[in-house]
């Protein structure tokens, strides 16, 4: 019995050496930010954490299979322990003191990447509008004055706030190797703070199943040196000009295309404000969906536009017609 458990014991050993020196290859686990390294720290301390709890777990089965194996000596045999308080006091403590270790570093590290990394603090964050629709990502750089599709370029060690919107269907945002996800949903916006801290490519993906083209809704995220990014910036901001008929066009159901333009959709569209946009985009377009469960199945498309361009409306029942909430703050901020 001695060897068998000496054998189980070395199997388990074994077994997280494997899973562990295996956590390389996992996106997650090979953080190239500090808001990644901050949420696969709190990964690994939850693995170990659990890990740790099995093993003692195995221990303590392998020594009642033995100490309380079937033998013709009984003298230490108390199956009776109905009653026990000390017991009882132990299998309860036990379990409120796990939870406790494991929700007191989860807590601190939610609230804490709910700003802009402490590493950075001193930086003024970029801030990129990021919106999906399927399936499909925009990402407008409003300062600048461009907007991309599919693509995103931030430069390193400074911080990146992300304002997520939905066009149409709920998504998630979520760059594995630059930090967790977080949904993006019409007629709110979510803010969410990434930074990258070494050059490369990164892939992002929306996390959340939202239809038949669900698969291929991903885009790259290119962390660039200041100079690489500032020369981006500039070649970009003489790209085709963004129309409100071309971003609406993109809007139908579909894939598309990596691309570059100048200007953005946030001064004619705000999907937070009105919801309903796409609705009206799609009409545009004579886009009538008859299968919901399969895009293939539609009216046939108009080439050019069938309907004037919607002017700015509100919809979304919480703001007022000037484009403000009707009750009190939040981080759904109209673009307008």
């Amino acid at each position: 019995m001695a060897k068998r458990f000496k054998l189980l014991l070395l199997t388990g050993i074994l077994s997280i050496a494997a899973l562990v020196s295996g956590c390389s290859n996992i996106a997650v686990l090979d953080p190239k930010g500090p808001v990644a390294k901050t949420q696969s720290g709190l990964i690994m301390y939850s693995i170990i954490f659990m890990l740790v709890i099995v093993v003692v777990i195995m221990i303590l089965l392998a020594v009642m299979l033995v100490k309380y194996r079937e033998r013709t000596n009984l003298s230490n045999y108390e199956p009776n322990m109905h009653g026990s308080l000390k017991l009882e006091v132990i299998w309860t403590v036990i379990p409120v003191l796990i939870v406790i270790a494991l929700t007191v570093p989860t807590v601190k590290a939610i609230y804490s990447l709910e700003k802009a990394p402490s590493v950075t603090k001193d930086q003024k964050p970029l801030v990129i509008h990021a919106t999906s629709a399927d399936w499909k990502w925009f990402f407008s750089y409003e300062d600048s004055d461009i907007e991309t599709v599919n693509y995103v370029n931030i430069p390193v060690n400074r911080p990146v706030e992300f304002k997520l919107v939905a066009a149409d269907t709920m998504t998630s945002f979520w760059v594995p190797q630059l930090g967790g996800q977080k949904y993006a949903m019409t007629g709110m916006q979510m803010d969410l703070f990434l930074q990258a801290d070494h050059e490369g490519t990164y892939k992002g993906r929306n996390a959340n199943f939202n239809g038949r083209g669900f698969e291929g809704q991903k885009f790259d995220v290119v962390a660039q040196s200041d100079a690489d990014f500032n020369a981006w910036i500039k070649k970009s901001q003489k790209a085709p000009k963004l129309t409100q008929d071309k971003y609406d066009k993109m809007l139908i159901p579909g894939h598309e295309e990596v691309q570059t333009f100048s200007g953005t959709h946030l001064g004619f569209a705000n999907h937070v404000t009105d919801p309903e946009y796409v609705f009206y985009a799609w009409k545009r377009y004579n886009y009538i969906p008859l299968n919901p469960h399969n895009p293939n199945q539609k009216q046939e498309l108009s080439d050019k536009p069938l309907l004037p361009a919607r002017s700015k409306t509100i919809t979304n029942a919480r703001y007022t017609e000037d484009g403000e909430m009707k009750h009190g703050p939040t981080t759904a901020k109209t673009s307008q």
